[in-house]
């Protein structure tokens, strides 16, 4: 190999070209020592007395012929060993650095080195704003991408690497990156990709109504296929329910419940008791706990979660949720009780959730604080007062169903349907609603039952018989 390198050296610049991709297709069916050789090869090409013009079209011919080394391990080594003798020299061979880094990047993604693939891209120049063209499949091409595009193609590409590893934290300083260059993005590829990213940014954020809305709107593209889209729904269904209780979440959930292929998910019992306000059992809990990824059951920090001192020690119970799951239950437990009674003690209220009292307490008071329970609080007599919706003019509060159309009858009055603003009309649709509402919890306890095999013929059977 050095005495080739030396012979060619000799040779006029106009030969030289010919003569060093002559050796390196040699070099590639011959060598014994394959990785070793081309960087001998390759340090000669790069060195600084080199000429530039004679580098640049032999570099263009050994980054070609790279991918036909059929031997792995020994690519991997090479195009590794290749980056190192090319960087110190990145301006002057850019494009040539950057392809080799992709391919290097593809190899260690196949090989499930994640963090390692997402280290390799970024070190590529995206600053330069002068690349137009990508080589390899998704790539840019030379005539309709910019670097802008390909900047955010990158952007992308690291942030999917490192949330396979669950490192959300070295994620997001290229999220908030590609997001100022999203706009820029025309084919639909790069468009999903991006929203795939931002929705699993804001589930590893806990930020789960805005990862519930952006799942559901993924599981509508018909671009992909029905597999993917099936289970960006389940996605958001588990995002829906994790999300703090609230309008926002209650608006998710409507959303979810009327789709008619939620009842395909294998979250759709949960689903639907969060949205018809039902309570859930701790078995219910412990079930779809099973099926949630390791950041949804993250412990919460003591900053989030209520703690409450040990000043009574007929207090049983925990002093606060736990974990994501168990402060989403518990709220939604809380908002379910209300559509129940209209006041519970904070003993009871404690039972119901697994709580202290003064935790009970203490969670009921953070939601109606924070504007997302209408209740109110008797300290003296160590209740909770759940208050009335004044606008359906009820005695008790209604369900999900009955506020989405109260929604939607509000929405035609500030439109200017003045029929229904008629008192006789708004009380008929209290009465349907709230009918209506009795018909889903009958129903609901009617599958209960027959899940149970507590048949109501079985019921009636052992009636008549006492009382004969």
């Amino acid at each position: 190999m050095d005495d080739e390198l030396q012979r060619i050296a000799a040779l006029p610049q106009k030969d030289k070209s010919q003569a060093y991709l002559a050796l390196l297709k040699q070099t590639l069916v011959s060598s014994s020592d394959l990785p070793r050789d081309l960087a001998r090869w390759l340090s000669v090409v790069v060195g600084a007395d080199f000429p530039q013009i004679v580098a640049r079209q032999v570099l263009e011919g050994y980054v070609s012929k790279l991918p036909s080394i059929e031997d792995r391990e020994a690519r991997k080594a090479v195009l590794k060993r290749s980056i190192e003798l090319l960087q110190p020299r990145v301006t002057s061979f850019e494009e040539e650095i950057c392809t080799l880094r992709e391919r290097y990047a593809d190899l260690l993604e196949a090989d499930e080195e994640f963090p390692e693939a997402a280290r390799v891209l970024i070190g590529i120049p995206l600053e330069s704003g002068s690349r137009h063209v990508r080589l390899g499949p998704a790539r840019c091409t030379p005539t309709d991408r910019g670097p802008d595009e390909y900047k955010l193609r990158v952007y992308v590409r690291i942030i999917r690497l490192f949330l396979e590893e669950e490192d959300s934290t070295s994620a997001d300083t290229y999220f908030n990156r590609a997001s100022l260059i999203a706009h820029v993005a025309t084919d639909l590829e790069t468009k999903i990709s991006f929203k795939l990213c931002q929705a699993r940014m804001f589930d590893y954020s806990r930020r789960f109504a805005e990862a519930g809305s952006k799942y559901h709107e993924l599981s509508y593209v018909t671009d992909l296929a029905e597999e993917e889209r099936m289970h960006a729904l389940g996605a958001a269904i588990v995002c829906a329910v994790l999300a703090p209780a609230g309008p926002v979440r209650s608006r998710l959930l409507a959303s979810l419940f009327r789709d008619e292929r939620s009842v395909q998910s294998e979250h759709y019992s949960i689903l639907s008791k969060m949205f018809l306000d039902q309570m859930i059992r701790p078995a219910e809990v412990s079930a779809f706990a099973s099926k949630l990824a390791t950041h949804q059951l993250a412990q919460l920090p003591p900053t989030q979660a209520i703690v409450i001192a040990d000043d009574a020690e007929a207090e049983v119970g925990k002093k606060g949720p736990e974990t994501v799951l168990d402060r989403a239950m518990m709220e939604h437990n809380v908002l379910a009780a209300s559509r129940v009674y209209n006041n519970i003690a904070f003993k009871g209220l404690g039972l119901l959730l697994g709580l202290k009292p003064s935790a009970a307490e203490a969670m009921a008071r953070t939601m109606i604080q924070q504007k997302r329970l209408k209740a109110t609080i008797d300290q003296i007599d160590g209740l909770i007062i759940f208050d009335v919706d004044t606008r359906e003019g009820g005695d008790a509060a209604v369900s999900n169903v009955a506020a989405q159309a109260a929604a939607r009858e509000d929405d035609g009055a500030d439109a200017g349907d003045d029929g229904g603003a008629a008192p006789a009309t708004k009380r008929w649709d209290l009465q349907i609603r709230q009918t209506l509402q009795l018909a889903e919890q009958i129903a609901a306890r009617c599958e209960v039952l027959l899940a149970e095999g507590q048949s109501a013929p079985t019921s009636a059977a052992v009636a008549v018989s006492t009382s004969a």
